[in-house]
């Protein structure tokens, strides 16, 4: 029996069509973009009223503290800025 051209190139087409529903290797994940500036909140201090000296060395280095915290949320603000060419 003879088979026509029809038949061999249809037979080629599933095969073809079935090696695409072989597994795959995960897709890598969506990279995300943030395009808003970063969450700003009130910068405070803590309120002392030292009695002795260490409690005035600790409030010292509380206050130190919150300072620190501060600037490095002002830190954060701008290089966010900088990043995205908004600082002049």
């Amino acid at each position: 029996m003879k088979t026509s051209n029809f038949a061999n190139g249809l037979t080629s087409l599933c095969l073809t069509l079935l090696a695409g529903c072989a597994s795959a290797p995960p897709s890598p994940a969506p990279t995300l973009i943030v395009s808003g500036c970063p969450v700003v909140v009130p910068c405070r201090l803590p309120s002392t009223a030292p009695a002795r000296n260490g409690q005035l060395l600790t409030d010292l280095e509380r206050t130190e503290l919150a300072w620190a915290e501060c600037a490095a949320q002002v830190d954060r603000v701008y290089q966010h800025q900088v990043t995205h060419e908004q600082a002049r």
